[in-house]
């Protein structure tokens, strides 16, 4: 047997597999350690709606986030930084859960899928995700106060972000490398990502709509825009 089609089958099945474990168990384990921290009971008089607060909070996020950045102060402070983080975090999130490769993965592991777009706007989307994850790169790099911030644990969080997007446009374009390097190289990236994710900052994706949803009802209660 081909020694790449044989890792192929390794790093989409067995590794593939643990990876996943490791990166579920780990980020339920960080939600419980997260839930047991618990709350200080709020005995202030409500000024207004909780539920009005959340949803306002949610439709302020989708509506600024990322591209109309008039509204945040920090587009004036640096505006490269937050058109670039916005135009990768829109992108990934199109890649992972808009193109039909990944949501044929997400149909075997859910049992169920959803309408996709185009292959052409999900590639457009990826190419616009890794120019602005190269453009950040640049910017940690020069910028003296991100260089000071950055040391082992950003450079790995954002290798293992960038690997799977740039492997992953690879295999699907054929550039460089055989199908089965190229697929085995985009997995072993994926699963590298899926291990790391738990134990790293990459995990905020997950305690976003927590912190949103919390600091909506606070915002709603007391009646302050969010």
């Amino acid at each position: 047997m081909d020694f790449w089609y044989g890792m192929m089958e390794f790093t989409r099945g067995p590794l593939f597999y643990f990876a996943l474990l490791v990166f579920v168990a780990g980020m339920l384990f960080r939600l419980f350690r997260i839930i047991m921290l618990g709350w200080s009971r709020d005995y202030s008089k409500p000024r207004g709606s909780k539920a009005l607060g959340v949803v306002k909070s949610y439709l302020k996020a989708i509506l600024i986030w990322p591209f109309i950045p008039w509204i945040k102060g920090t587009f004036r402070r640096n505006p490269v930084m937050y058109l670039a983080g916005g135009l990768f975090h829109l992108g990934l999130f199109v890649v992972i859960f808009l193109g039909t490769p990944h949501m044929l993965v997400w149909k075997s592991l859910l049992g169920f899928g959803w309408p996709t777009l185009p292959l052409p706007v999900v590639d457009w989307m990826a190419v616009g995700a890794i120019i602005a994850m190269l453009v950040l790169l640049v910017m940690r790099l020069t910028n003296p106060v991100l260089r000071l911030l950055s040391g082992v644990p950003e450079w790995l969080n954002w290798s293992l972000v960038f690997l799977p997007m740039i492997t992953g446009y690879i295999m699907t374009h054929h550039l460089f490398f055989r199908y089965e390097v190229a697929y085995s190289l985009h997995m072993l990236a994926v699963d590298a990502m899926l291990i790391w994710s738990p134990f790293s900052r990459i995990s905020h994706f997950m305690f976003y709509f927590f912190s949103r949803t919390i600091h909506g009802a606070s915002w709603g209660k007391h009646a302050v825009s969010p």
